[in-house]
Parts: structure tokens; C-alpha cells; sequence
């Protein structure tokens, strides 16, 4: 739009002219960026398509030839993320989550599903890190928020545990992992919550919900 303006004053045509002329360069810009937006969405859409339809080595490659042309580009990177975790590749799959947060920390599902890869490895005071960030990246993301919940969780009942360890005599720790032990149990029974943490590479010991 503003490199329109000075090329049309040289022209030096009459003063309805120019604008008219600023007006259909910005419509032709914004049909062609609709045009590219919506290439790049069937883009994402075949690679996902491949991979809901069990093709994940197709998916991966269609990504990867995608990704030569446009290496920043973060939807697809997630994409291929998610298509990592849940062909087991989890080691890929954090290295491509963990550089997602270094070139777009104001993104949040890459650190939802970073975490979602450290609950499966028992490693939740990372995944406690990883979902702080996305909850403080976008407050209104409820699924980082659930899953915060369940990290929190795990991490009483460690220290639960650890109390107990140290002294086998406290009688205020019974109720508190009974009841604590029901509310795992609760998640842990959630099929739509252990569905969506087995497709993002969780166990379902550990049922936090994929972004992906």
C-alpha cells in the first residue's frame, strides 16, 4: 500500500486516479495473500489428513518437502511435531517442540505439548515449566490449564510420598492420598482425556491432553 502511493505521484494523474489505483493494488495484495493463505491450509490439511489416514512416513516426508521451502514456518513444524509424538518418535518430537518455544515463545501448544512428553518420562517439574509458559502465553488456554492441574497432581503426591518416607508416623498424609489417589484415578478413567494423551505421546498414568 504506502509503496503505491509515491509511484502513482510520479504518474502525476488526476487526484481520483490514485487512489483508485492504492485501492486495487490492496485488493490484488489481499487476494493473493487469501490465495497463499489458502494454499498453505490445504497444505496442512493433506499433511494431516495423511497422517489421521495412518500414513505418518508420508505425512512426515509431504512435511518435510514443505518445510525446505518454508523452514520457519510454525504451523507446520508443529504439525510434524504432533505427527512425531504419536508415531513414538518422542526424542524428534521435543527437539522440534523445544525449537518451536526458542523461535516463537509467544506460542502456546508447542509448550503444552512439550509437557505432555515430559509427564509420559515422569519428568513433571519440567512439564510444571513447560505449562506455566503456555498458560502465561495465552491465560485463556483451557487444556494447558487442565493439565497444569493434573501436573500439580502428580507433583503432591511425590512429595506426599516423600513425607511418608521420611515419616511413616504421620497420620495427617492417609486422607490426603486417598484422596488424592481418587482424583488421579478420576483422570486417569477420562477416555477422552486418555485418548488425547496417548495420540500426544503420554501414558495413560499421566493423562494430559495434546495440543495437537
Amino acid at each position: 500500500m504506502n509503496q503505491s502511493r509515491p509511484h502513482a505521484q510520479q504518474l502525476r494523474p488526476v487526484l481520483a486516479r490514485p487512489a483508485l489505483a492504492v485501492w486495487l493494488t490492496g485488493f490484488v495484495l489481499l487476494a493473493l495473500s487469501s490465495v497463499f493463505q489458502s494454499a498453505r491450509a490445504d497444505e496442512y490439511s493433506d499433511v494431516l489428513q495423511l497422517h489421521r489416514a495412518g500414513k505418518s512416513p508420508e505425512a512426515l516426508k509431504k512435511a518435510d518437502r514443505y518445510l525446505e521451502g518454508k523452514p520457519r514456518d510454525p504451523q507446520m513444524r508443529f504439525i510434524k511435531g504432533v505427527i512425531l509424538s504419536d508415531a513414538g518418535n518422542q526424542d524428534e518430537a521435543l527437539a522440534a517442540f523445544s525449537k518451536l518455544t526458542e523461535d516463537y515463545p509467544e506460542l502456546p501448544e508447542p509448550y503444552n505439548n512439550l509437557a505432555v512428553i515430559y509427564a509420559s518420562r515422569n519428568q513433571y517439574d519440567k512439564a510444571r515449566v513447560a505449562l506455566e509458559m503456555a498458560v502465561r502465553t495465552n491465560p485463556g488456554y483451557a487444556t494447558a490449564h487442565e493439565n497444569l492441574g493434573d501436573v500439580y497432581l502428580k507433583l503432591a503426591g511425590q512429595a506426599y510420598a516423600k513425607s511418608l518416607q521420611l515419616d511413616p508416623a504421620t497420620r495427617s498424609l492417609a486422607p490426603k492420598l486417598k484422596l488424592l489417589g481418587e482424583l488421579l484415578s478420576l483422570s486417569s478413567r477420562d477416555p477422552k482425556a486418555a485418548k488425547a494423551a496417548n495420540a500426544g505421546g503420554a501414558k495413560p498414568g499421566a493423562p494430559l491432553k495434546s495440543g495437537g
